[in-house]
């Protein structure tokens, strides 16, 4: 099983060389207009790849048919884009747009491709180190879909020293070694996504899975108790509410707060 989206797609504005405002104006013109109408913003971007606009053009295509669910669609704008910047030695450009690429592969369930595009963004020195934290996280999810935990864990590990303040790190973190079997390093990476986020349903779902799978009913219970009335309209809060009826009910007494303490890592 996949884990959960952490984003779906990176969607930095970073149209290629210095074009000028009129290139930047576009570019953030057509992005806007992708959030409230799709199929307007690709045919915008369409038109303006016709007459010239290079990676700019491609890069609010893909966002456009990111936004319109066309996964496939958006991973092959965003690899012209990002070959587009390959070949005017842009590489800021290029590394964000392989990221992008590479989340619209892994949106589209295709694993391999995402590894391959997010490995040639790691690979850049010019991808700061907040989004190649990202991306460690993203190219772990599709080592998880293509079934390769040993990269996964190995992914992971990088993201939490280059992000430590995402909680969505840790998470995914715990989740990985909650599956493999690593029930201590589940438990520590949990707790570091739960002080970072206390009232975040997905973790405390996550950490009531943990401490079921460690055999600690009670506290699991408390945390799906957590997790169901945290943020109640949201999927970790319907998954908890199952699991709490299939294990017995809702906890009697809240969950303790996590003692554990921030690692520097």
């Amino acid at each position: 099983m996949i884990l959960p989206l952490l984003f779906a797609v990176a969607a930095a504005a970073t149209p290629g060389p210095a074009d000028g405002r009129g290139t930047q104006a576009r570019f953030d013109a057509c992005a806007r207009l992708s959030d409230t109408d799709p199929a307007a913003a690709q045919k915008e971007a369409i038109g303006w790849a016709k007459t010239g606009g290079g990676v700019a053009a491609a890069q609010c295509l893909g966002i456009a048919r990111s936004a319109g669910g066309d996964w496939k669609g958006a991973l092959d704008a965003f690899t012209t884009g990002a070959t587009l910047a390959d070949q005017t030695h842009d590489g800021l450009a290029s590394a964000n747009l392989w990221v992008s690429a590479g989340n619209a592969a892994l949106a589209g369930g295709e694993f391999e491709t995402a590894r391959v595009d997010l490995s040639t963004a790691i690979a850049s020195p010019l991808l700061p180190d907040p989004l190649k934290g990202e991306a460690y996280v993203d190219r772990a999810r599709a080592a998880v879909g293509a079934g390769d935990t040993g990269a996964a864990r190995a992914d992971l590990d990088q993201a939490v020293k280059l992000v430590p303040a995402d909680p969505m790190a840790w998470l995914l973190s715990a989740t990985l070694a909650r599956r493999i079997g690593d029930t201590t390093r589940a438990r520590t990476d949990i707790n570091e996504a739960m002080m970072r986020a206390p009232n975040q349903s997905d973790i405390l779902y996550e950490a009531g899975n943990i401490a079921a799978t460690a055999g600690d009913m009670d506290d699991a219970r408390a945390q799906w108790t957590r997790a169901s009335t945290a943020e109640p309209d949201s999927d970790a809060a319907k998954r908890a509410k199952a699991e709490l009826a299939a294990s017995g009910g809702p906890a009697t007494k809240p969950a303790a707060p996590s003692r554990a303490k921030p690692q520097g890592r």
